[in-house]
């Protein structure tokens, strides 16, 4: 793609900031995007995605956006991207327990879809963070992801003319913190997932889509016997809430508690979306958990005892047939036109 193709960047210099500007207006309308050749859309059934007030969508800003997701000069010593830990091979998550970042730092924890994630209530783990625009400037001060800070950033982008035209066009000004987050969560909220065989089945009426052994898994996923749609429910699977899942008697890694200081909130972390979950393995806040499979294990078990987990986490005893039918059903949730998509895209 043109844009893709005139970018060769430039780099340097130092000193953390952020204002006010960088995190936006609270204010909020609906946008609709056409598809064309470079944009999915929405399937019928999804809303329409909300952008701030100040961010609406535009093709330019979608385009100076994506440039930069999948740019590796946002990290400090240019070796890592957002694209290097969420793939779009794997609907947009890592597909290692924890991902690589600068110098060779190991990450904290594992990396999630940002398939849908317009339509998230909030981010993170702990759900500390309001908006896609605030949650960009994590991974760039992080010590263990892109180890920069805003500042010397930015001034490296906008040395370059090309980054330098494209905002200027996208926002009237030149690279800075409000451009920067604001181009990139506007590309993020195209990574729209929906085209998928459970899709198909349960809104486009395509009754193949499914085969006895998906209906079976979604029956059971479905059951108060299972409970698993308690947590994992409605459109996107998830009902955006936080639960300790009795991961682990005793955590290393003390969740929504960094955020709130409370012990109720111990080991508890964001319940996420189910949606390609065939791809997003492994699974789990610390991908723990490598395989499908081992995942329907460690609830038909009914976790690890701990005093913050849900009560809706209690063994199944789910016969080897029924695992097998809960996993076909989970596989049906991969988007295969989204995926490729993007990755037809990518470069």
């Amino acid at each position: 793609m043109e844009w893709l193709k005139r970018i060769e960047l430039a780099y340097f210099k130092g000193v953390f900031f952020l204002s006010v500007c960088v995190l936006g207006a609270s204010c909020t309308q609906d946008v609709s995007i056409e598809t064309n050749s470079l944009l999915l859309g929405k399937p019928d059934h999804f809303p329409v995605v909300t952008h701030p007030e100040g961010n609406e969508f535009t093709q330019t800003r979608w385009e100076l956006g994506k440039a930069l997701f999948f740019d590796k000069a946002l990290s400090i010593d240019s070796s890592v991207s957002c694209a290097s830990c969420h793939d779009p091979a794997h609907a947009f998550s890592g597909n290692n327990k924890t991902e690589t970042g600068v110098f060779g730092r190991g990450g904290t924890r594992n990396a999630p879809t940002l398939a849908n994630v317009g339509y998230h209530a909030s981010f993170t783990r702990e759900g500390g963070i309001a908006t896609l625009e605030q949650q960009v400037l994590v991974p760039i001060q992080e010590h263990n992801e892109f180890g920069f800070n805003i500042i010397p950033l930015t001034e490296r982008l906008d040395s370059n003319p090309v980054y330098h035209q494209m905002s200027m066009e996208a926002y009237g000004r030149p690279v800075d913190a409000y451009t920067l987050v604001r181009a990139i969560a506007c590309y993020e909220r195209t990574l729209v997932s929906g085209w998928s065989a459970y899709d198909d089945y349960s809104f486009n009426g395509d009754e193949n889509a499914f085969g006895r052994i998906e209906k079976a898994g979604l029956e059971l996923f479905k059951s108060n016997r299972l409970a698993c749609s308690s947590c994992h429910s409605g459109l996107f699977f998830t009902n955006d809430s936080f639960a300790n899942n009795g991961l682990y008697s005793n955590y290393s890694d003390d969740g929504r508690k960094r955020l709130t200081g409370r012990t109720e909130d111990d080991g508890v972390f964001k319940i996420p979306s189910l949606r390609n979950v065939e791809l997003t393995g492994p699974y789990m806040h610390d991908g723990s958990l490598e395989t499908l499979e081992d995942v329907i294990e460690h609830y038909d078990k009914g976790g690890n005892n701990h005093a913050n987990k849900s009560n809706l986490i209690k063994p199944l005893h789910l016969t080897v047939g029924e695992q097998q039918s809960l996993i076909a059903f989970l596989k049906t949730l991969t988007d295969w036109r989204f995926i490729e998509h993007h990755k037809s895209t990518e470069n």
